[in-house]
């Protein structure tokens, strides 16, 4: 590379920030996500690592994403996404994220679901 550096564009340094850049009709579908992540974890503690935000408890629980096509929901847990498998048949994914449609409905029962498995996995690896 003829000894260029090469230079990520500096992107957003916190949850707010990250929130503030995005369109607002997505901030609104972003919000209920959010909204739906703490209603099943109350107690879990918002970041921004990894440039996405990422809820705690007992490590890293869940993390979500806006992109241009779609946004994400980052189980972080192959394991989950295997269990879980039948019921995530018609959405896209990768080995452990969910990319969700911004035209079709939230399905906040399922992440809702998900996210207390998550936290089950936490809990129990962190007591071993």
């Amino acid at each position: 590379m003829d000894g260029k550096k090469v230079r990520m564009a500096k992107g957003p340094g916190s949850v707010d920030e990250y929130l503030a850049a995005l369109p607002v009709t997505v901030q609104e579908i972003i919000g209920n996500l959010r909204s739906v992540i703490r209603s099943a974890a109350p107690e879990s503690k918002e970041i921004f690592s990894y440039r996405i935000p990422i809820f705690e408890h007992h490590g890293h629980l869940v993390g979500y994403a806006a992109y241009q096509d779609h946004y994400s929901l980052h189980l972080m847990s192959p394991e989950l996404m295997k269990r879980f498998e039948e019921e995530l048949k018609d959405y896209g994914k990768t080995t452990a994220t969910i990319h969700l449609s911004y035209d079709d409905p939230l399905p906040r029962d399922l992440i809702f679901r998900l996210v207390k498995a998550r936290m089950a996995e936490n809990e129990a690896r962190e007591k071993k």
